[in-house]
């Protein structure tokens, strides 16, 4: 082990408790779910990332993926340190490696849309029966919902096909005239062109929204210091609309038990899991 590794592994926790963290900067990879482009991503969490690291001392180094499949894999792997993800991939995180939440938006609950074109002449749950719907990927948190409440409470069966994003998911409901789903607060990020192009068929019930998980690798002190940055960046006005881009508006302190609903929805049956 290098002098550097031991001050950092052993000694940083310490000295990060005594308000000594940045003189001994340590690193962790920050992994966000690819909703978006990498390009957007970067663009939206680096100046949020920075002040974090300035209010924690902490050197934090942000981590995306091409895909969300790719993402999942990384995190059931335990590869990043910190990462946000949709709810039921904190389910999964939590499972599989022991990823705990430690951030939460509290502004508004989260709900999945089942869309289709504005002229379409669908305008009952019921004359879906048989037809193909669009998502963005497998475990993506609309796709899971809304899949499982069709199939469970609805006893529509349907056929689902992935398009990689929820941009595409717009699109192909546009452009194919085929219904697709998608979260509420993703497409209200769109147009107002595009969202006019598209009616709502059917919501789901609200569920919270993305959190920020930490590794169980994670040292205690550096979890509680990063909630209570985000918590200060949270009630800084100069700081709104920055983390709104983040999709993290009323940072809140998470914990798991606020996901454990989404476990009775049986939500593995509908779960693709990466190998």
């Amino acid at each position: 082990m290098t002098i550097r590794t031991f001050l950092q592994t052993i000694l940083g926790p310490l000295l990060f408790s005594l308000g000594l963290g940045a003189s001994v900067a340590q690193t962790f990879t920050v992994a966000v779910v690819p909703q978006f482009t990498a390009e957007q991503i970067f663009h939206d969490w680096t100046p949020v990332l920075k002040e974090v690291s300035r209010l924690t001392g902490l050197d934090l180094k942000l981590k995306t993926y091409a895909s969300i499949p790719a993402f999942e894999i990384a995190f059931l792997n335990g590869e990043p340190d910190v990462a946000y993800m949709n709810p039921y991939h904190a389910v999964m995180a939590k499972k599989a490696v022991g990823y705990t939440p430690i951030v939460r938006d509290d502004a508004t609950r989260m709900t999945g849309l089942l869309m289709v074109r504005k002229d379409s002449p669908i305008t009952r749950l019921e004359q879906l029966n048989g037809t193909e719907l669009a998502f963005a990927a497998p475990n993506a948190f609309s796709s899971l919902i809304i899949r499982a409440l069709l199939t469970n409470e609805h006893k529509i069966p349907f056929r689902a096909k992935y398009v990689t994003t929820p941009s595409n998911v717009y699109r192909h409901v546009i452009s194919h005239a085929q219904p697709g789903g998608t979260l509420r607060h993703m497409l209200e990020e769109e147009t107002p062109e595009l969202q006019a192009q598209l009616r709502v068929l059917y919501e789901t019930p609200g569920f919270y929204r993305h959190p920020i998980v930490t590794h169980p690798r994670v040292p205690a002190q550096v979890r509680e210091a990063l909630q209570q940055a985000f918590l200060k960046l949270g009630a800084n006005p100069a700081f709104a609309e920055r983390l709104r881009a983040i999709q993290l508006p009323k940072p809140v302190i998470a914990d798991f038990k606020d996901y454990v609903p989404l476990e009775k929805l049986g939500l593995e049956k509908f779960a693709i899991i990466p190998n």
